[in-house]
């Protein structure tokens, strides 16, 4: 005979929630998100299982104390179930960690802030995630040997991202795959300025301090998210179809800028022309003082320079990168060549039809005589992490789409590069991406040889 066993009502309620999942998880088992991409250079930069659509970034930072205070509300959708996930932040003391409101449970390691929400992330929900922070934020050192980060300035601060430095200031998923909006309000004492990218949409001033309010629509990749803050000439001018231009120009520097600054509309002009419409609400540029960054950079809608390096050819260069960088972003930094290859060239294309050497002299001039540099690895395969910035990647690059460009011939050249900006606005791409492009757009072309001898070939290829 068999026996029956008559549970208690509440032993049977637990067994059932033992079964079917807690109230807090809602019966979702997630996984850990996973820290890092793994990306070929980077592999800690970005993290798995979920991808960022907003962030709202409220800073205030004190130039003489160098503190920074930071609230950081990221607005992402799991892409899996999730009972964990990371972000990205480099140094910084953490103050406290919630996700939809709720206490979080989080850890650090190294570059890596794990975040165990309340309760576990179900594929496809959307959740915030606010993180509150302070101290000194670091100035990072690249592999190789350039300064990002937090960069310190005579009169304030200047960040850089390029290729993880903006880690070293807000957390968040710092890999250029994963692209969002942002809002970016900075408080810094009365009397100096703190510029940002896209639109300033609020200036308060309260206690002796002012709060400057950025807002960017368009979708953008961490790495070209900037601030800077400091004294600043700050003008504002229009470009094609009313575009607000907004530069901000370190004082020492504005009367040996503001020539060069006065062409912006004149080089988005040309650019529309050759790549299409432009891709971003507003544009612009920030000039700082030669030692404060050895480099100018994208940042979006407003490129960075150092005063020595703003000259016609670099603003040609850093604006092309709205394109082709900035809208149209490398998956991962492997693909670094579409980024440089592509503003090197519009260099070329712009000196061609502004009165310099044409793109066919330059060619064949890097062919000649550009010596071992050029030729160190290919453009799609850089040797490492430190290389990522070197020749190759900027002359090899040009000179491949110089390549595409004899192929082809101008018109179907020209479709291509337009083409490419417009069907891959505001996304993530690969090198196979591109390629594959070119061969959709110029099906009657075999550009076999040209892929394998000037994009994946070792050494200098045999022929011109």
């Amino acid at each position: 005979m068999s026996r029956s066993v008559r549970l208690v009502p509440a032993l049977a309620a637990l067994l059932a929630l033992a079964l079917t999942g807690t109230a807090c998880d809602g019966g979702v088992r997630g996984n850990p998100g996973g820290s890092g991409l793994r990306d070929p250079y980077f592999p800690k930069a970005g993290n798995g299982g979920y991808d960022v659509g907003h962030y709202d970034l409220t800073l205030d930072y004190t130039p003489a104390t160098r503190r920074l205070t930071g609230t950081a509300v990221v607005t992402a959708r799991a892409t899996r179930d999730l009972s964990a996930f990371d972000l990205d932040l480099a140094g910084l003391h953490v103050d406290s960690v919630t996700v939809e409101g709720k206490d979080a449970r989080w850890s650090r390691t190294g570059q890596e802030l794990t975040v165990r929400p309340h309760d576990d992330l179900g594929q496809g929900e959307t959740f915030r995630t606010t993180v509150r922070y302070s101290g000194t934020p670091r100035t990072l050192t690249d592999p190789d040997g350039s300064e990002e980060g937090w960069l310190r300035t005579a009169d304030g601060a200047l960040a850089l991202g390029e290729p993880v430095g903006s880690m070293a200031w807000f957390p968040g998923n710092h890999h250029p795959s994963d692209k969002a909006s942002y809002d970016i309000t900075v408080t810094v004492p009365k009397g100096l300025q703190a510029v940002s990218n896209g639109e300033l949409t609020d200036q308060r001033a309260k206690g002796g301090r002012t709060a400057y309010h950025w807002h960017t629509a368009q979708p953008m990749a961490s790495y070209v998210a900037t601030v800077a803050i400091g004294h600043y000439d700050i003008a504002r001018t229009t470009g094609p179809h009313g575009l607000p231009v907004v530069t901000a120009v370190d004082p020492s520097r504005a009367a040996a800028s503001r020539k060069v600054l006065a062409k912006i509309p004149d080089i988005l002009d040309w650019e529309e022309y050759n790549f299409g419409p432009y891709p971003f609400s507003s544009a612009g540029a920030i000039v700082d003082r030669s030692g404060d960054a050895g480099y100018a950079l994208e940042t979006q809608t407003r490129p960075v320079f150092p005063a020595d390096q703003l000259t016609v050819p670099i603003l040609v260069h850093e604006l092309a990168h709205q394109w082709y960088g900035d809208s149209v972003t490398p998956a991962s930094w492997r693909d670094m060549w579409l980024n440089e290859g592509f503003a090197t060239y519009a260099e070329w294309l712009y000196q061609e039809d502004h009165g310099g050497k044409s793109a066919e002299e330059r060619f064949t001039e890097l062919y000649e005589e550009g010596g071992e540099a050029v030729w160190a690895f290919p453009p799609a395969k850089p040797s490492g992490a430190a290389h990522i910035s070197d020749s190759p990647v900027y002359e090899r690059g040009a000179m491949l789409l110089h390549k595409i460009r004899q192929k082809a011939g101008d018109d179907t050249f020209y479709d291509i590069i337009q083409g490419w900006a417009a069907a891959h606005r505001h996304g993530t791409v690969s090198t196979a991406d591109f390629t594959a492009y070119v061969e959709k757009k110029a099906p009657d072309q075999d550009f076999g040889r040209i892929w394998k001898d000037w994009l994946y070939g070792d050494g200098r290829p045999d022929h011109p």
